[in-house]
């Protein structure tokens, strides 16, 4: 589990990927899980990992979906009465409703992977943008079909090929062109074309005139024009290629904190409200929370499917469902972080 724990970390912080932490610093019996179980939840609901059976899983997906909206770690108790267990500052008591009982102490944490910084050309500006961006401590890709990458030693990844670029745009990319007229068009076709977070161009505005007219021509559409920066970078009075390139990124560090769900990534920015929602039911027989996705314990009765924490309690509804419908159960409710205010 160790391995698997920290492989898939590094797997996902390689990817770019958003995805959060949880680990067990707590527990008292009977729970399944004990001090140092771990798992990892992605951005799309996804935990891989043990934290704890049925009883604690759909709230700390929960839990962990929003400290990746938020940003910020949270220490969280689960227990069968947490009005009953004494206060601690810091600490997020949450009712976890298992016939097992127990508690179980839980730290979460975000893990937030760096803003992504994709550099075309193989100019003064180019390079200088490509020790910036590492110097700001982003994750830099150089695209130099020209020199092969002469000057940017630095870059964590180096294409030569300008259709590789497309598979690395995502809505957390930077994208700065500067070829100097060699091949701005295609660039950034393949850059406008993409949710990225901002698209520069390195030239002037006689430049950009042309540019556009050859992009419109190529099917690039006025909403995706409109999103080209050209001039690229803040009006800094920049005159030296170290210089346009402080004036950029400058620009980028602008719009990035101008828009912080920007950090968030593709999950959160390219999905339609609801799309990212965590659907779950409550167990009829025992009143748990239970995530729809994947739920292994379901009965259909009278054209409805319902949904269990464990086997016991789908075979107990099995053999009287009307004595557990007298009860009012909710059928599902949706946790989007849409629905999550982002300070």
């Amino acid at each position: 589990m160790f391995d698997e724990f920290y492989s898939k970390a590094n797997a996902l912080t390689q990817a770019g990927e958003l995805f959060a932490t949880a680990v067990v610093v707590r527990a008292e019996k009977p729970t399944s899980a004990k001090p140092g179980d771990k798992a990892i939840v992605t951005a799309d609901s996804v935990m891989h990992g043990w934290i704890g059976g049925s009883c604690a899983q759909p709230t700390v997906i929960k839990e962990a979906l929003k400290a990746m909206a938020d940003g910020q770690p949270r220490l969280i108790r689960l227990t069968v009465e947490p009005e009953a267990e004494p206060t601690r500052p810091g600490l997020v008591d949450l009712p976890m409703t298992c016939f097992s009982g127990g508690t179980l102490e839980i730290y979460i944490e975000p893990q937030r992977p760096l803003p992504h910084l994709l550099v075309v050309g193989s100019l003064p500006v180019a390079r200088a943008l490509v020790q910036l961006g590492k110097a700001m401590n982003y994750r830099v890709t150089a695209v130099d079909p020209e020199t092969h990458g002469e000057g940017m030693a630095q870059a964590d990844r180096l294409l030569t090929n300008l259709d590789e670029m497309a598979a690395l745009l995502t809505p957390r990319t930077f994208v700065v062109v500067a070829t100097h007229g060699n091949y701005d068009e295609l660039a950034l076709k393949h850059a406008l074309q993409a949710p990225v977070a901002y698209v520069g161009l390195v030239a002037s505005r006689k430049r950009r005139e042309a540019v556009e007219t050859y992009l419109q021509m190529q099917g690039v559409g006025e909403s995706e024009l409109e999103r080209l920066v050209c001039p690229a970078g803040l009006d800094i009075k920049a005159t030296r290629g170290d210089e346009i390139a402080l004036s950029i990124m400058a620009q980028i560090v602008q719009q990035r904190r101008s828009h912080p769900e920007i950090d968030m990534g593709a999950f959160f920015v390219q999905s339609k409200p609801g799309e990212t929602a965590v659907l779950e039911a409550i167990d009829p027989v025992c009143g748990m929370s239970v995530v729809i996705e994947g739920a292994a314990h379901t009965h259909l009765h009278d054209g409805t499917t319902y949904y269990f924490c464990c086997a016991g309690c789908q075979t107990k509804f099995a053999a009287n469902p009307e004595t557990y419908l007298q009860k009012e159960v909710s059928t599902g409710t949706a946790v989007s972080l849409h629905d999550i205010k982002i300070n």
